[in-house]
């Protein structure tokens, strides 16, 4: 992939209610409220190191810099045009913050000194071979798996303090893998699942664990993302809870112990 996109390539478009305008291709991996949801789901603190693995243009570790202040922000990428792209919108959205040009399985040496509080990640959703591959090689990056998942739950291990957590969205058949991916230094391993409606099974789920944590494994219930049984009408039909984290930056209803998710 050449370094930069164009001018006449990018599109500048509205989160967050318009607090985050990010700057993306118009053809390629574009974000959508994957990675928003991700970013809401983390209990970041101000003064909080967080580092994305696979930022892309930086949706997400910027939306959540958008709701917390005061976090040291890091994000590796493996695309530079991609990786320009998130240093022009930390830029122009006033985020402070540092965009790592690499790959993760041989991150360069500046990687490998971070420590922070905070992991999150939006992995590729396929399987290099379970998917018809894009023609647009970034596209093609971003969804179609290269780096095994392992591998990105090792790397978030390695960079998290003791205490700090993890948080990962994928495809909720990939649950099994990223399961299998938890090894002895994460633990208090939680999923929560995303359904579009009650009546259909979860598509998405939410991952988070926590290095020396010690608690059972917990299945939410779903969390239910939109209102009524189907789609009736082209219209916004967000449940309320969902419509403040995307509209307004709040964070996202994660249950707490023994409690049902929001529904």
């Amino acid at each position: 992939m050449k370094p930069a996109f164009d001018v006449e390539e990018l599109s500048l478009d509205a989160f967050l209610g318009g607090r985050l305008q990010l700057w993306q291709p118009r053809r390629g991996y574009r974000a959508g409220v994957d990675p928003v949801l991700l970013a809401a789901s983390v209990p970041a603190r101000t003064g909080q190191a967080v580092l994305e693995l696979g930022c892309g243009a930086g949706a997400a570790f910027l939306a959540l810099g958008a709701r917390v202040p005061g976090l040291s922000l890091v994000g590796l990428e493996l695309q530079p045009a991609y990786a320009d792209l998130a240093c022009r919108n930390m830029l122009e959205n006033g985020v402070d913050g540092q965009v790592i040009e690499g790959d993760l399985s041989a991150p360069p040496a500046e990687f490998r000194q971070l420590q922070v509080h905070h992991v999150i990640a939006n992995p590729p959703y396929y399987r290099a071979d379970a998917h018809s591959p894009s023609h647009d090689p970034g596209r093609r990056t971003a969804l179609r798996e290269e780096t095994p998942l392992a591998d990105w739950v090792d790397v978030a291990a390695r960079r998290l303090v003791h205490g700090g957590h993890l948080h990962m969205i994928q495809k909720a058949d990939r649950l099994p893998d990223m399961l299998s991916a938890i090894d002895a230094r994460l633990g208090a391993v939680e999923v929560l699942p995303l359904s579009a409606r009650p009546s259909r099974s979860a598509e998405l789920v939410i991952l988070r664990a926590r290095k020396g944590g010690k608690t059972p494994f917990r299945l939410h219930a779903p969390l239910i993302l939109h209102e009524g049984d189907r789609h009736e009408r082209d219209a916004e039909h967000y449940r309320p809870a969902i419509r403040a984290v995307l509209r307004d930056g709040a964070a996202l209803p994660w249950p707490e112990s023994g409690r049902p998710a929001h529904r």
